[in-house]
């Protein structure tokens, strides 16, 4: 988007790799992570919870590997599910192993705490055979002992140490197919760490806040750090990390990536924030065709405004919109007026409006 070009910087040259068939870095389109916080023991819940957020739109999902069952369970796992699942795993190069042949399509783990250069060797083998990417996951509330004793802290100078470390012991068994993270709660340190390192290597960066917090501040805290970042062109990969449902890390990530124009998946909502002018209930409209509209893939606009001030302007700009007037809301359909709705009919009848809009997109995408 034109308007947009000026925000962000090129994109950070990087490796390619692939993630079960989703291309990362090497200028490929930035993927929307999420994580399960089902039981992974319990494949029936904790399939369901993958599939609501490949709905929602996510890319990659990662399932936490605590204990032997659990990295079982990925057999059927990544059976049933509709897209390409990283194995979290911590401590115990077993579990790596179980999960790499039960098929996973990735794995995130530090192979400084997996014990001896030979149990890492194992791993590292049977991922380079199944051609299995690793991502390096360094966090600042888990630095190694030595890096804290040497900084007095956890701090952006110990991060980048720590994945260096990492990241040599891949290298010297000749592995690369790799990608780094280097997540901490605070915006300031994360965003410093991933600035260093990716002055010094080419590997793709997964983006992250780490326990950002609860939906609201979680998101905001989110936005300003993965912005700032993603402004800079780094970043290949990303997670929102909310305390909540994970289903709207996958939804807030994509609006990151929407409002700097580095993706444009879905409906994009333009509403006002309300007045005394407005002539329905804009905020209850607005939040019920955010989740009545959340299955749509394709990039549609829809404006909702809730009165005449700024409300044909809008309208006139979007694919879709509803103006609010004393005489009735008036639908616009490509910037055109196309009739009157009641109040007690706009989500309804936008709703129809848009999903009719992305039939018609997919069946074009078809035949081209």
């Amino acid at each position: 988007m034109s308007d947009l070009s000026s925000l962000t910087a090129p994109r950070r040259a990087t490796r390619r790799i692939d993630v079960g068939g989703v291309p990362v870095g090497g200028g490929a389109p930035i993927a929307v992570q999420s994580m399960t916080n089902t039981d992974t023991r319990d494949v029936a819940a904790t399939l369901d919870q993958i599939r609501a957020l490949a709905a929602a739109g996510a890319d990659l999902v990662r399932v936490s590997c605590p204990d032997r069952e659990a990295a079982l369970a990925m057999g059927p796992l990544c059976a049933g599910s509709p897209v390409p699942l990283i194995a979290d795993i911590h401590f115990d190069h077993r579990l790596a192993l179980i999960a790499l042949e039960r098929g996973v399509a990735g794995l995130r783990l530090n192979p400084g705490n997996i014990g001896a250069r030979e149990r890492v060797a194992e791993v590292v083998r049977l991922a380079a055979e199944r051609r299995v990417p690793i991502r390096i996951g360094v966090n600042a509330g888990s630095l190694e002992r030595d890096l804290l004793e040497r900084y007095g802290e956890p701090c952006p100078q110990a991060m980048v140490e720590s994945a260096m470390n990492h990241l040599r012991i891949l290298e010297d068994l000749d592995f690369r197919e790799i990608k780094v993270s280097l997540k901490a709660s605070g915006t300031a340190m994360t965003v410093a760490a991933y600035r260093m390192l990716a002055a010094r290597v080419d590997y793709p960066l997964h983006l992250g806040i780490t326990e950002a917090g609860g939906l609201l501040p979680g998101s905001v805290k989110s936005a300003v750090g993965l912005g700032l970042l993603l402004a800079e062109g780094l970043g290949d990969t990303l997670r929102v990390s909310l305390s909540a449902d994970p289903v709207h890390e996958v939804r807030v990530g994509f609006e990151i990536l929407k409002a700097l124009g580095l993706r444009n998946r879905g409906v994009t909502l333009i509403a006002c924030p309300t007045c005394s002018r407005q002539e329905f209930p804009v905020i209850e409209v607005t939040a019920r065709l955010e989740e009545r509209l959340a299955h749509i893939r394709e990039p549609i606009t829809v404006s909702v405004i809730g009165c005449v001030v700024n409300g044909p302007g809008e309208a006139r700009e979007s694919q879709l919109g509803i103006v609010g007037g004393e005489g009735g809301n008036l639908l616009y359909m490509d910037g055109k007026p196309a009739g009157k709705v009641a109040d007690g009919e706009v989500v309804e009848r936008l709703a129809v409006e848009v999903e009719a809009l992305a039939a018609r997109m997919r069946a074009e995408l078809e035949t081209s």
